[in-house]
């Protein structure tokens, strides 16, 4: 098969003709690095793995764009490139990013877990829930949070003290804060305790 042209188009993309006719469109990168331009022969082996070369650095720098903006676990990002370049492509550039340590779930994980405990005042339970949601294995979850495990009580108190301390103190804000302790995976006596404080004080 001969590539009678190879026209670049946007995004750093060059789209092929083959004997004549459109055939598709590959990374304009990929197709310079494998030396393929207007002239050249190219077998249905060669154009395959050209296809596929162009997508795993296309997938690689949609995962680059992605984790300029905020780190994400390789699950995040798989999610997102496996319905744009397909699982082979995605799995590629993942293990790529991976091994330049621009990949970390690790890393993610334990940053993730310091801003829900410290920053946002998440139970344990609930913690681990939102890890496991961004594709945190429970070992890894359980491991970072052990590192950084707080009083549920003193958390709760730390709530009341900030995100809920314009709530009125009636039976029906108090209602509320304890409905939206129960969402953030609080139980009962831990809310309980802090509540009571929570309520003397206003006495």
């Amino acid at each position: 098969m001969l590539i009678t042209a190879a026209e670049e188009r946007k995004k750093g993309m060059t789209a092929l003709y083959i004997d004549g006719e459109y055939a598709l469109s590959v990374d304009t990168l990929t197709l310079a690095s494998r030396g393929f331009k207007a002239g050249s022969e190219i077998t249905d082996e060669e154009l395959y793995e050209l296809i596929e070369a162009s997508k795993v650095n296309r997938a690689k720098e949609k995962a680059l764009y992605l984790i300029e903006y905020r780190s994400r676990t390789a699950k995040e990002l798989r999610d997102k490139l496996v319905p744009l370049f397909g699982e082979d492509a995605a799995d590629a550039a993942i293990e790529r990013l991976e091994s330049l340590g621009l990949i970390d779930d690790e890393r993610f994980a334990r940053d993730y877990a310091e801003q829900l405990i410290r920053n946002k005042h998440f139970s344990r339970q609930r913690a681990a829930f939102e890890l496991m949601k961004k594709g945190i294995d429970r070992d890894t979850a359980d491991a970072v949070l052990d590192e950084m495990e707080a009083d549920p009580t003193d958390q709760i108190r730390a709530l009341l003290e900030t995100k809920y301390a314009r709530v009125p103190k009636d039976e029906k804000g108090r209602n509320r804060i304890v409905n939206s302790l129960r969402s953030m995976g609080y139980g009962w006596n831990d809310i309980r305790n802090a509540m009571k404080d929570y309520c003397d004080d206003d006495e």
